[in-house]
């Protein structure tokens, strides 16, 4: 059985908008490197949508890019994609997949039929996931930044306390420290 990862940016107080990150070579890399280590990636529908308007055209080259940028599109690309919906059934992005029906089960099947691990990149489905008890992992992108809005992190409670024990801290050159932490059960 794989591990289920949590990861995403994430600001001083909490912020979790994909706009108040830093988005440089180094950020991109991060996170380029942490989807090769694991097998696939898992977002809720408003999170795949974001993705599938942009990061496709990266791939293909039809958006200017950088080159970390566009390496991270194009593995992207080739990655399983696994989608939480209950509203939409479509997905036509390349290798996109649904999880439909319960969700405690449909994500505890594809944590089992993924050894490399599972990597799960949006806010609102962790919060559930965390409530089910299914989040092994955490990897933060914690940004040096106070953005005063929303959405943040956890915004919608959990049933209690998460302990955590520290795996790694890692500051990156434009501010950010990389956070790994794993559940502490």
């Amino acid at each position: 059985m794989g591990l289920l990862t949590f990861s995403i940016n994430v600001t001083l107080d909490g912020c979790v908008d994909h706009q108040e990150g830093i988005a440089d070579e180094e950020t991109h890399a991060f996170f380029t490197r942490l989807m090769d280590e694991n097998g696939a990636m898992l977002w809720g529908r408003v999170t795949y949508e974001m993705m599938e308007s942009y990061w496709p055209a990266v791939a293909r080259g039809d958006a200017e890019a950088p080159a970390a940028v566009r390496e991270w599109a194009v593995k992207l690309e080739a990655k399983p994609k696994y989608v939480v919906s209950s509203t939409r059934k479509d997905f036509p992005w390349t290798r996109s997949h649904h999880i439909a029906g319960d969700l405690r089960t449909g994500v505890q099947q594809l944590k089992d039929a993924t050894p490399d691990g599972v990597l799960l990149g949006s806010g609102k489905l962790a919060t559930e996931l965390d409530r089910l008890d299914l989040i092994d992992e955490y990897q933060l992108l914690v940004h040096p930044r106070i953005s005063g809005h929303g959405p943040t992190l956890y915004e919608s409670g959990l049933p209690g306390t998460r302990r955590l024990a520290l795996i790694s801290a890692r500051p990156l050159r434009c501010g950010a420290v990389a956070m790994h932490y794993r559940r502490a059960r």
